[in-house]
């Protein structure tokens, strides 16, 4: 195992010298080892292995007052600054909510595995300092840095809180292949039934559960949904969808997570930056960068509530996943904006 670690420092090293501007993750990717095994090979020089309760960890990010939440998947980046406070857990400690006007999070906590606090140098001999959470794979679930209106003085008081006994011996992974469940296909679905189901629903937090009772993929409930309660887009809809939102400032919805965190972004978007393949929103307070090489289906779709129907746009890779998905703003007991079913009419 010495051995190995040894092999993979100089391996980052030289890889680092010949791609100095490539992240973590996507150098990860290149060396075929998890983000989390490149990290390590940081620890005792910036990079801290903490150890205890993630959601206790979770629940002092507060004292750090204004700082960044980041979330993301495979395709999409989600960036959003705010104060990390109003957590509460449920279900026996395996889900969570982060509720605030800016930090807006939904925690799957079977995903959280590993916390390190980590020192990273950026540009302009910048140091930034984040808390850093990963599955039992390696791949990271959410980040959170310090801001220059942080409160520096508490970040060496939560690393001393929480620091792991054991700073030296490397993490195993889980390199295991990933357990899918094949998807029925089409002919063995109930359609009636799967269509009355999805007519007859009352909130949108239902929609899950109504695909697992009937074995159901997302991509899937695209085309099987009840007539007039999906449509096709187009791969560049998302782009339009944020772009029209923008000219309009209108305010509007944006969902990116993982297994193991969900961030959501409520708002308006103003600065929308098209660079090299991906399509960004720019703006002070959130970031969303999105790759649209990744981007294999966009839908339209109508999901009824007891507040009327309910407007969503969902970004689709290959692989069937979920990259991003948009409503209109909107709170229970108030339907949705007008407006924001305009736009999409649109697309």
């Amino acid at each position: 195992m010495i051995k190995e670690t040894i092999t993979l420092q100089l391996e980052y090293q030289q890889f680092k010298k010949m791609k100095p501007q490539l992240h973590i993750r996507d150098a990860a990717i290149e060396l075929k080892v998890s983000e989390l095994e490149l990290l390590e090979l940081s620890l005792s020089d910036g990079v801290v292995r903490l150890e205890g309760d993630c959601k206790a960890i979770l629940k002092d990010m507060k004292q750090f007052g204004y700082v960044m939440a980041l979330t993301r998947n495979e395709y999409a980046v989600h960036e959003r600054k705010g104060i990390y406070d109003n957590i509460s857990f449920m279900a026996e400690g395996k889900m969570g909510v982060a509720v605030n006007p800016d930090i807006d999070l939904r925690f799957f906590m079977t995903e959280w595995h590993y916390a390190y606090a980590a020192k990273v140098q950026s540009g302009l001999n910048r140091t930034l300092y984040s808390f850093q959470f990963f599955n039992d794979r390696g791949h990271a679930i959410h980040k959170v840095y310090l801001t220059a209106k942080s409160e520096p003085d508490a970040y060496n008081e939560i690393v001393k809180k929480y620091r792991a006994q054991d700073q030296t011996t490397p993490t195993i992974v889980n390199k295991n292949p990933v357990a899918k469940e094949d998807a029925l296909p089409d002919h063995d679905i109930d359609v009636i039934n799967f269509q009355q189901d999805w007519i007859n629903l009352q909130d949108t937090h239902d929609f899950f559960g109504m695909l697992k009772n009937h074995k159901v993929t997302r991509t899937q409930a695209m085309r099987l949904a009840p007539e007039g309660y999906t449509r096709r887009l187009d791969n560049h809809a998302i782009v339009k969808m944020l772009e029209l939102a923008s000219e309009r400032q209108l305010p509007i919805m944006i969902f990116v997570g993982n297994d193991g965190c969900i961030q959501i972004h409520t708002g308006q978007v103003n600065k929308i930056v098209p660079m090299e393949g991906w399509i960004n929103v720019m703006d002070s307070e959130f970031n969303l960068h999105l790759k649209l090489g990744g981007i294999a289906e966009i839908w339209e779709t109508r999901k009824p509530t007891k507040d009327g129907i309910v407007t969503g746009i969902e970004v689709f890779d290959a692989e069937g996943e979920l990259i991003v998905y948009c409503f209109g703003k909107r709170k229970p007991g108030i339907p949705e904006l007008q407006a924001w079913r305009d736009l999409v009419s649109e697309l």
